[in-house]
C-alpha cells in the first residue's frame, strides 16, 4: 500500500496531501479566484502556478498529491514536475477517473465536467492517465460515487479495476453528496474473488459537514486509508468568509481560519490524509500550520455549534457558481 510512506514519514506535514482541483482549470467553485489566480489564468500561468504550489508542499514535507481526470490538465502539469524533480520519488500521486472535463479552459462553460461510471469510460480515462503519470500513478480512485452509482453494481469493471490493483496500483474511491455515507458503506460490500476492491475512500468532511463520519471510522477500522477532501468547505472556513468561531480560535492561536479547519480534521483518528485546496503558496502554508494548532475539548465543543444538515450544506454547495 503506498500510503504505508506516509506512516513512517516523521514530519507533521505528511499526513496533508495538495489537491490539485483549484489550480489545473481556470473555473472552479470557490471564492475569490480573481484575487488569488494570475491575471488570464491561460495554461502556461496556471501551469507555473502548480509548480509553485508542488515546490512549496514538497519543500515542506507533503507527500500525497492528488489530481483527476476532470481537473483539466492537473495531471499533465503533475506529471511534467514530476519528471523534473527526480528526488521527489516518495512523494504518493493519486488520481481520478469517471468525469471528463468539458470546460474547454473557459469560466463560463456552460458544462464544465461530465459524469461517465461506465467501463469504457474507466478504460479510456485510464489511458489517459497511464499516458501522463506511467508508473507514477499510486492510486486509482473512481470520482464522486454515490449510492446508486453503476460503479457499484458493474462487475465487468470490478474485474477491471482488480487487474489494476494487481499491477500494483491502489483502487479507491471518493463521494459526494449528503448520503455519502450510504456510499461508503455500500463500497466497504464490494469484493472481487472474495477480497476487497478498495483500499481508500476519499470523502468530504469538515467542520460544517460531519455526516460520513462514523462510515469514515468504519472504512478505517476495515482497513482502508481515509482521505479528505473540502477539509475548508469550499472557502466556506477560510480567511473573511469563515465563521466567528472559527476566525475567533484562529486569532487566539495566532494562525488563520483555514489552519483551524484543518487542525479539526486531523485529530479524528480514522483521517489518514486531509487535502489542502490551496490556489496560492500563501495559503498553502496557512494550510500547513494545522498540525501545530491544539483544539482543546472547549475549542471543540464550540466548532461543534458549526454542523449544518447534510441536505442544506449540499444544496448550497451545489448553488455555488463556476468562477
Amino acid at each position: 500500500m503506498p500510503f504505508a510512506r506516509l506512516d513512517r514519514a516523521t514530519t507533521p506535514t505528511a499526513h496533508i496531501g495538495l489537491g490539485l482541483a483549484a489550480v489545473g482549470r481556470p473555473g472552479y467553485i470557490t471564492p475569490h479566484r480573481d484575487r488569488d489566480l494570475p491575471a488570464g489564468r491561460g495554461v502556461d500561468a496556471l501551469r507555473e502556478r502548480t509548480h509553485e504550489l508542488l515546490d512549496a508542499a514538497y519543500a515542506q514535507g507533503v507527500r500525497y498529491i492528488d489530481a483527476a481526470r476532470s481537473y483539466g490538465r492537473a495531471e499533465e502539469f503533475l506529471a511534467q514536475w514530476l519528471a523534473d524533480h527526480p528526488e521527489a520519488a516518495d512523494v504518493v500521486v493519486g488520481s481520478k477517473w469517471g468525469y471528463t472535463y468539458t470546460g474547454d479552459w473557459k469560466t463560463d462553460a456552460e458544462t464544465h465536467e461530465v459524469k461517465d461510471h461506465g467501463l469504457a469510460a474507466y478504460e479510456r480515462q485510464r489511458a489517459e492517465t497511464a499516458g501522463l503519470l506511467g508508473d507514477r500513478l499510486d492510486l486509482y480512485q473512481i470520482h464522486s460515487v454515490t449510492a446508486d452509482s453503476p460503479a457499484l453494481t458493474d462487475t465487468a469493471l470490478h474485474e477491471r479495476l482488480a487487474e489494476l490493483a494487481g499491477q500494483g496500483v491502489t483502487v479507491g474511491f471518493s463521494t459526494s453528496g449528503p448520503a455519502q455515507a450510504d456510499a461508503i458503506r455500500a463500497a466497504l460490500a464490494v469484493t472481487v474473488d472474495g477480497e476487497p476492491l478498495f483500499g481508500t475512500v476519499q470523502a468530504t468532511y469538515n467542520a460544517l459537514e460531519t455526516s460520513a463520519g462514523q462510515a469514515l471510522a468504519d472504512a478505517h477500522a476495515a482497513g482502508l486509508t481515509v482521505i479528505v477532501k473540502e477539509a475548508v468547505a469550499n472557502g466556506r472556513l477560510a480567511g473573511t468568509d469563515a465563521p466567528a468561531v472559527v476566525r475567533e480560535i484562529a486569532a487566539e492561536a495566532g494562525l488563520e481560519p483555514d489552519a483551524v479547519a484543518l487542525a479539526q480534521v486531523l485529530r479524528e483518528p480514522w483521517a489518514g490524509v486531509v487535502l489542502s485546496g490551496a490556489a496560492t503558496v500563501t495559503q498553502l502554508a496557512g494550510n500547513l500550520h494545522a498540525p501545530l494548532l491544539d483544539l482543546d475539548a472547549e475549542r471543540l465543543d464550540r466548532l461543534s455549534a458549526l454542523v449544518e444538515e447534510p441536505e442544506a450544506y449540499w444544496r448550497y454547495r451545489s448553488s455555488l457558481p463556476w468562477s
